[in-house]
């Protein structure tokens, strides 16, 4: 795996992200989340400003991984790394954005839930691909059976994750990391509840930890 597929997969999980006011939410949002020990995040463009809240949230918080999610053009790919995004995630399997991402030199995992996907993901020489509506798409099951004719792949499963179903997900091997909006949904953001997202993310860390017989000094 590449450097920044093992820091994302050493932390466990991912936090995806739609800032409706990143001038006003970027910088204490990602103090919440590295002060939860989950420095990392998934920004989406389904929101204006995303650029902008990538840039904020890598400034103010140096450690932290941040990335660009629902990305559908190339132009975001551009936008994206021009605001020191690290990585690049997009909701399908698109080969021509995978092409034009490993022509930029920047990680791309798109949402893969087919065979065909996962095939056309080999071809391109992914690692780390994301799985996408994860539990609408058959969850760890279909992962686990997925995984038997494509063993050289881990996965990034999204979409109805939450505390619930997260340690399920990451006991198994073939799981890098868990992407997950639970510790940032709009309400919580919106209301600016930092202490709150701070402490799902320790929730998070906590119950990864635990399923992966971690054991902290």
């Amino acid at each position: 795996m590449r450097e920044i597929d093992q820091k994302i997969s050493e932390i466990g999980i991912v936090p995806v992200i739609r800032l409706d006011h990143p001038q006003r939410d970027a910088v204490p949002l990602a103090g919440a989340l590295c002060g939860g020990g989950v420095p990392v995040a998934e920004v989406t463009f389904r929101a204006d400003g995303a650029a902008q809240a990538i840039r904020m949230m890598k400034e103010s918080c140096h450690e932290m991984l941040v990335g660009a999610g629902t990305v559908t053009k190339e132009e975001q790919i551009d936008e994206a790394i021009d605001a020191g995004a690290e990585f690049i995630v997009t909701p399908g399997f698109d080969g021509e954005l995978v092409a034009y991402a490993q022509e930029r030199n920047i990680p791309i995992y798109p949402g893969c839930t087919t065979p065909s996907d996962y095939h056309a993901a080999l071809k391109f020489g992914l690692e780390l691909i994301k799985f996408f509506p994860a539990e609408q798409s058959g969850g760890l099951k279909k992962i686990q059976a997925m995984s038997a004719p494509f063993p050289g792949f881990k996965v990034m499963p999204t979409g109805g994750i939450s505390l619930k179903n997260l340690a399920e997900y990451i006991k198994s091997p073939v799981i890098a990391a868990c992407g997950g909006s639970y510790m940032v949904t709009a309400d919580l953001i919106e209301n600016q509840r930092w202490d709150e997202i701070t402490q799902l993310c320790r929730q998070s860390r906590s119950i990864i930890e635990e399923a992966r017989g971690v054991r902290r000094q």
